[in-house]
């Protein structure tokens, strides 16, 4: 595994422009495997703050019984979050990987080209020219009387990023080094491991009962919720800790008892592994600053991607904004932070 740490959690960085970035990209809109997606134009010439560096990132491609994390070392997340609107209106709302050639650091030398930077890391290719119009012409392939496939970093990242073994132990000092996670963070982590808080998705002794009937999504964006208790929920879940379908894992368990906002409704989103789009058939809602933070990944632990959580409107109870007010007035309830919305 490469250690690299131009870019740290923190930085300040000013996406490059549209000419310099088409540059380093090859004809199907690329750079090292990677696709520069067409929504990611609109933010050419402007500052963002580093959220995360991206040495370290989920497998969700992969077959769905292996658990296991990928490697990209010279790559960042900013603040943004696929819209989905070049995507056939995909929902899922997934974090944007940035490459570094993409970016230059506010306090760095700001005269150095991409391209300059791709010589110097040994990625240039001479005969790479794209236009705007080959990256909107990659991010689908519709064969006649066939669903078409969508292309996005989602669906493509295992050609951009190498396996990452659970025992190399560089990716742990690299995700102290980049700071992606604080000394204190890190050793919960694995005292949570330690402790046997694993990857499972919930405490699968106590799935024995078959959930009562989902409700039709009525929820709204703007609507306050509180997630319901975990015994609230496992009550809803099947034998395999799933309602309907959808599973309710360890990594939803933090958020059990607070209260969010409604951020939008999922009906339809890009299957990573087919790249073909597919319909809910019982709604799911994704709720602001809700998102996996890695805790009980096992081997993922530290993850930087932050993929929203998605909830079945039975977890959740609807809470009138009265009830908001006098909740923010005792200061007594938790009224969780919106962060990475």
């Amino acid at each position: 595994m490469k250690t690299h740490t131009t870019l740290c959690a923190g930085d300040w960085v000013e996406v490059r422009s549209k000419e310099e970035i088409l540059e380093t990209l090859d004809k199907n809109g690329r750079l090292s495997g990677l696709p520069f997606m067409p929504q990611m134009f609109k933010y050419c010439g402007q500052r963002f703050q580093v959220y995360k560096r991206t040495h370290k990132t989920c497998d969700t491609v992969g077959p769905c019984t292996i658990s296991v994390s990928r490697s990209l070392p010279d790559g960042v997340h900013l603040e943004h979050r696929c819209d989905g609107k070049a995507y056939g209106g995909c929902q899922a709302g997934c974090l944007i990987f940035w490459k570094e050639a993409w970016l230059k650091p506010i306090a760095g030398d700001e005269s150095r080209s991409a391209t300059a930077n791709r010589k110097a890391s040994g990625e240039v290719d001479a005969r790479c020219s794209c236009t705007e119009d080959d990256v909107w012409r990659a991010i689908n392939y519709s064969p006649t009387g066939e669903q078409a496939r969508f292309f996005c970093q989602a669906t493509e990242l295992r050609n951009f990023t190498a396996p990452l073994k659970w025992w190399d132990a560089r990716q742990y000092v690299e995700t102290y080094r980049s700071g992606n996670a604080s000394l204190g963070e890190i050793i919960r982590g694995f005292l949570r491991l330690l402790l046997r808080h694993s990857g499972e998705p919930v405490r699968r002794e106590a799935l024995v009962r078959v959930g009562e009937p989902t409700p039709s999504c009525d929820l709204r964006p703007g609507d306050w919720v509180r997630i319901k208790s975990y015994d609230e929920i496992l009550a809803t879940l099947d034998k395999a800790g799933s309602n309907r379908g959808l599973s309710f894992d360890a990594e939803l368990l933090p958020y059990c008892g607070k209260v969010y906002r409604v951020k939008t409704r999922v009906e339809k989103f890009i299957n990573e592994r087919t790249g073909k789009m597919q319909r809910l058939r019982t709604p799911a809602v994704i709720l602001e600053g809700v998102y996996c933070k890695s805790l009980y990944a096992g081997q993922r632990l530290f993850c930087p991607r932050s993929i929203y959580s998605w909830w079945r409107e039975i977890w959740l109870e609807k809470v009138s904004e009265t009830a908001i007010s006098h909740q923010l007035s005792a200061t007594k309830p938790i009224i969780a932070k919106h962060e990475m919305a």
